[in-house]
């Protein structure tokens, strides 16, 4: 006789950590490789597009929401956090340049826009919604998504 507890497909073993746990939900509506290719580059996209339009209001604007991000961030994974900080410095980088250009405000808007598009387009191919409809914390996972699948491929735990 088999005592081995059976699973049925529905019922499905929810990580114990809560940054797993938020990436496993996050990742149930990112399976379709197209969604999940337009979320690779509209991810990144939106964060430069975002921290422009952020400083160009004010550099320091920009400043807080990277600080309260990282705060975030803090309370789920070092290793995510550091990455993220490092993405950041990169962002404000790019959006300085961008400033001292004089075309910051019209990629932000146009980047904007455009990442946002492909997200909807994504979602529509994968047949489900994005999942910060249901909670907005997951604007913060979804850069973390785009990370832990490079973490998978360089064989880094988070």
């Amino acid at each position: 006789m088999n005592t081995t507890p059976s699973i049925d497909a529905a019922e499905e073993e929810v990580p114990e950590r809560k940054v797993d746990a938020l990436l496993h939900h996050y990742g149930l509506s990112h399976v379709h490789p197209t969604n999940e290719v337009i979320h690779f580059v509209a991810i990144p996209a939106i964060m430069l597009s975002l921290t422009g339009l952020l400083f160009a209001l004010h550099p320091a604007l920009a400043l807080v929401f990277f600080a309260a991000s990282m705060v975030y961030y803090a309370r789920l994974s070092w290793r995510f956090t550091g990455c993220m900080l490092l993405v950041s410095s990169v962002l404000l980088a790019v959006v300085d340049a961008l400033d001292a250009r004089g075309v910051l405000v019209p990629v932000s808007v146009l980047v904007f826009v455009a990442a946002w598009i492909f997200q909807f387009i994504g979602h529509r191919i994968e047949g489900k919604k994005p999942s910060f409809f249901e909670d907005v914390q997951y604007l913060w996972v979804g850069p973390l998504f785009v990370l832990s699948k490079l973490f998978l491929r360089l064989g880094v735990r988070w």
